[in-house]
């Protein structure tokens, strides 16, 4: 444990290690958006079809909650996905103390969210965590496209937020030792985004202007 309390360790995670994590998840990021639209291009039916009016068309019903049939069909999950995706998002961009680290590194700072409210962001991604989990376990239609890489990741969110709300409430282990802990998770999970199915956050995007681009072509609608 003494390592993992130790200065210098954490030197390193906040030096070096965010500087290497930084070039992977940005170059990572890069590289998927550019391999897509490359695939796009080989599919010569693609890019004619694409229509800006369709796209966000389909992206407003899709994001937002019971905008599509899809959503309605679920209503808890689609909740319980909402949710889970604005604390996942939201929480990381606007917590206290990730902006006091962003001034005091790069001497930027924007709106910071209220404690009590940042704490039961956490609670819902730590919970919604489990429930995902749970449910590419036991619900069939989600574990036939499971892969390891998702439980993996899903983990990875789990112990990201665990980890920082028990290092701001100091639970557990030392203080030091917690937020080492949180960090190296929220590094490893920056890392992955580009290389797991969280990539989805770059997909969807395009993914929705071609869907929603068809299915006008087809004089309907994909939501």
């Amino acid at each position: 444990m003494g390592f993992l309390e130790s200065v210098a360790f954490y030197n390193f995670l906040r030096g070096p290690m965010v500087w290497l994590t930084f070039i992977i998840f940005i170059l990572g990021s890069i590289y998927k958006i550019f391999y897509l639209i490359k695939l796009g291009k080989e599919e010569r039916v693609i890019f004619p079809f694409l229509s800006m009016k369709a796209t966000i068309k389909s992206v407003l019903h899709w994001l937002i909650p019971y905008g599509s049939r899809n959503w309605r069909l679920r209503p808890f999950f689609t909740i319980l996905t909402s949710l889970f995706h604005i604390c996942l998002i939201f929480t990381p961009i606007f917590l206290l103390g990730h902006n006091l680290l962003l001034y005091e590194s790069w001497g930027i700072s924007w709106w910071t969210l209220p404690e009590a409210l940042a704490d039961i962001m956490s609670i819902v991604v730590i919970v919604g965590s489990v429930l995902f989990f749970l449910r590419r376990i036991f619900s069939p239609t989600a574990r036939f496209v499971t892969t390891l890489s998702d439980y993996i990741f899903i983990g990875i969110c789990f112990f990201t937020f665990l980890t920082g709300f028990l290092a701001h409430h100091q639970l557990l282990l030392s203080y030091r030792a917690m937020l080492n802990l949180h960090i190296i998770f929220g590094e490893i999970m920056l890392i992955c985004i580009p290389f797991t199915r969280l990539v989805h956050m770059y997909y969807f995007f395009l993914t929705r202007a071609w869907m929603g681009s068809q299915f006008a072509w087809w004089k309907t609608k994909d939501w």
